[in-house]
C-alpha cells in the first residue's frame, strides 16, 4: 500500500512539473546555434550582412536570443534579448532599428515578432523552422532606422 502511495505522489508531482519544462527548448525547434547563408537570403534594399551567427537558449518559459556578425560594412554587431511568448515588449540591445520586441507562437515551427523603436512598430518578422529542423527562415518587412522599406529573407542553416 505504501508502495502504491509513493508511486502516486511521485506521479503527481511529475504532472505538475512536465508541462513547464515543455515549453521550453523540448519543444522548441529553433533551440540551438544557427549560421546565416548570404547566398541563399535577399535583403532589400541590402546589403545583406557579410555574417551572422544566432542562437536561441531557453531559461524557464523565456527564450534568450544572441546574434553576432559582421554587418555589410565590416562593422561587428551584437543583437541580444531574453522574452516569452506573450505578446509582451521585452527591450532588445545592439538593434539600431529597434529597441523592443514581442514574440507570440504561431504553431510548433512559427513565431511571429513584433519589434518597436520608441514605442512605434517599426519591423515585424515570421521565423519559421523547417519540417527537418535543418532550415530555419527569417521574413521581416518593415522600416528600418534610415527610414527605408525593407523586405528581407533570411535564410539560417542550423550548425
Amino acid at each position: 500500500m505504501r508502495s502504491l502511495l509513493r508511486v502516486a505522489v511521485v506521479g503527481m508531482f511529475l504532472a505538475a512539473v512536465w508541462p513547464a519544462r515543455g515549453v521550453g527548448q523540448a519543444t522548441d525547434p529553433a533551440s540551438g546555434t544557427w549560421e546565416l547563408n548570404v547566398r541563399k537570403s535577399t535583403y532589400s534594399p541590402g546589403p545583406a550582412p557579410k555574417s551572422q551567427t544566432r542562437t536561441y537558449e531557453w531559461s524557464g518559459d523565456s527564450v534568450k536570443y544572441t546574434a553576432k556578425g559582421v554587418d555589410a560594412e565590416g562593422k561587428p554587431v551584437l543583437i541580444q534579448y531574453a522574452a516569452k511568448f506573450d505578446g509582451k515588449d521585452y527591450p532588445m540591445t545592439g538593434n539600431p532599428d529597434s529597441d523592443m520586441i514581442a514574440l507570440k507562437r504561431v504553431d510548433s515551427s512559427t513565431v511571429e515578432s513584433t519589434q518597436k523603436k520608441a514605442g512605434k512598430t517599426v519591423i515585424t518578422s515570421t521565423r519559421t523552422v523547417s519540417r527537418d529542423g535543418k532550415v530555419l527562415t527569417v521574413k521581416s518587412k518593415g522600416t528600418n532606422a534610415k527610414g527605408e522599406t525593407i523586405n528581407n529573407v533570411a535564410v539560417f542553416d542550423k550548425k
